[in-house]
């Protein structure tokens, strides 16, 4: 894959390089393998800058208005850099309904952040997203990949002390 479309300076070319492999790997029409792909882009870089896009357009030979599409659609993947932790709030109807809002509130105090941008820390990025799936333990967050159901906004404090100070909990 020609890297020429990327500036180099902020994307690194063995990460490109592991991307360009991994999409070799795949079987069958590499085109319907566009989210697997992207996940993996966004698990190398962090996120998927619109260089980014253009380069598995490119590479899956899609129209770069089909990735982008995708990207903005699913809120799991971010066109700008995230915090070391990532924190989703749901704020479906069940959610909402049983508190979501007191909840988001008191983990944009508690990260001292605002949302979709990061902490002045650097540790959190907290997102509002619509749905997680698990209506049955509203309200419900993720931090990074662990979901917290029936979550109160006194239990906030504690969940976020597990993911300062360089520790994570998985």
């Amino acid at each position: 894959m020609k890297s020429d479309i990327l500036d180099m300076s902020n994307l690194c070319k063995n990460k490109l390089s592991e991307l360009d492999d991994y999409i070799a790997s795949l079987e069958g029409n590499k085109q319907e393998q566009l989210i697997h792909v992207l996940h993996k882009a966004q698990g190398l870089f962090g996120y998927l800058p619109h260089n980014l896009q253009l380069y598995v357009a490119r590479a899956l030979d899609l129209p770069a208005a089909k990735v982008n599409g995708v990207v903005t659609f699913y809120s799991y993947f971010t066109e700008k850099p995230t915090g070391k932790n990532v924190i989703c709030v749901c704020m479906g109807t069940a959610c909402y309904v049983k508190g979501a809002q007191k909840v988001l509130d008191e983990v944009l105090k508690q990260t001292n952040s605002k949302k979709n941008d990061i902490s002045p820390d650097g540790l959190f990025t907290v997102k509002e997203v619509r749905c997680i799936g698990a209506c049955g333990l509203a309200p419900v967050m993720t931090v990074n990949d662990k979901v917290y159901g029936n979550v109160d906004e006194r239990e906030i404090a504690d969940i976020i002390s597990k993911f300062k100070g360089g520790h994570n909990e998985n």
